[in-house]
């Protein structure tokens, strides 16, 4: 488990848009390690982890691009059923909240990543510690 920082970044609802981010980082030699979106009729949230998030950052700025940083928690866990379930336990009874969580890995892959943003990082580590 360990602390990451995330990059939320605000696109048009539009053809085009995300390919253009990624394309970019991609040039940039910028590895997206985790991506999950959100949208509404007009734009979309991109939340991403990346092996560069401050020349990302500097990188989507200098383009136009709105982009914020967040700390976010990694816990890397057995790909199995129940693990989430185990997660959000734990930090429910330590009084925690998961804002927004998302999973990268795959289905044949031994262990998948958990992203998540809860509401006390510090809190959270401890609840989780010996998961």
């Amino acid at each position: 488990m360990e602390t990451a920082t995330q990059l939320a970044v605000f696109l048009a609802n539009r053809p085009g848009a995300l390919a253009r981010v990624c394309d970019a980082l991609a040039k940039a030699e910028i590895n997206i390690n985790a991506l999950a979106t959100s949208d509404t009729v007009d734009h979309t949230v991109v939340r991403m982890l990346v092996s560069d998030p401050t020349k990302a950052l500097m990188l989507l700025g200098e383009a136009g691009v709105l982009a914020l940083e967040t700390e976010v928690l990694m816990v890397e866990t057995a790909n199995q059923p129940g693990v989430l379930a185990k997660i959000a336990e734990r930090l429910a009874e330590a009084g925690v909240n998961i804002e927004y969580v998302y999973l990268a890995g795959g289905r044949d892959v031994e262990n998948g990543l958990i992203v998540l943003r809860p509401s006390d990082i510090e809190k959270a580590e401890r609840a989780l510690r010996n998961l």
